[in-house]
């Protein structure tokens, strides 16, 4: 298969965006992702789902389901799961806490990928994991559309940051990296400047 430009895809759906924007982490970015807008045509998001696919099934790693944490996970981790031809699940937060809902039940020993639209630090991946974890499930890999650059995914040079959560024993896979600059709200060029830092993702609207 050709080797996607995904940085044009995201430019094509304008879905990368430029401003002032407050991360889920807190912290603040010039740059945002908004991986909803790829996915809201369903011939990209399938496309995009078979590119990811083709890297997982060139490691040689058999799984038996995608669990992807809501809500932004879940189309990127459906279309994953249909591309391999495996069941999928998702996790929510309750009460702030990540959660297995609606009658979903991991097998002892099933094979399992966490899946999610964007990986930036891979936090809530892990908490997803944990869920499966803690039904007996095993965790083979995680994967993303894109990887915000802090962790290190199969087929990049890029390096593991500190700020990283997942695992380095379990391998995570995108499609591309993107860096982009990500400053501490309480130093924050762009709140020097006047600016106010807005909340594009779905926890804020």
């Amino acid at each position: 298969m050709q080797k996607l430009d995904i940085e044009q895809y995201y430019k094509n759906a304008n879905a990368l965006l430029k401003g002032h924007f407050l991360l889920s982490s807190g912290n603040h970015s010039d740059t945002y992702l908004q991986s909803a807008k790829v996915l809201e045509n369903p011939k990209v998001a399938e496309i995009l789902a078979q590119a990811l696919a083709l890297q997982i099934k060139e490691s040689g790693i058999k799984i038996d389901c995608i669990c992807s944490p809501a809500l932004g996970g879940i189309l990127a981790g459906y279309e994953l799961a249909r591309a391999l031809n495996v069941r999928f699940i998702f996790t929510e937060r309750v009460d702030g806490k990540m959660t297995l809902r609606r009658g979903y039940k991991v097998k002892k020993g099933e094979k399992f990928l966490v899946c999610e639209d964007i990986i930036t630090t891979g936090g809530s991946a892990l908490e997803a994991a944990q869920c499966i974890k803690e039904q007996g499930g095993e965790i083979l890999a995680y994967a993303g559309l894109a990887n915000r650059g802090f962790c290190q995914r199969v087929g990049s040079n890029l390096t593991k940051k500190p700020e990283c959560k997942l695992p380095d024993n379990v391998p995570l896979f995108a499609l591309e990296d993107f860096i982009f600059n990500m400053y501490d709200s309480n130093n924050c060029p762009l709140c020097k400047e006047g600016s106010q830092a807005i909340k594009p993702g779905s926890r804020g609207n």
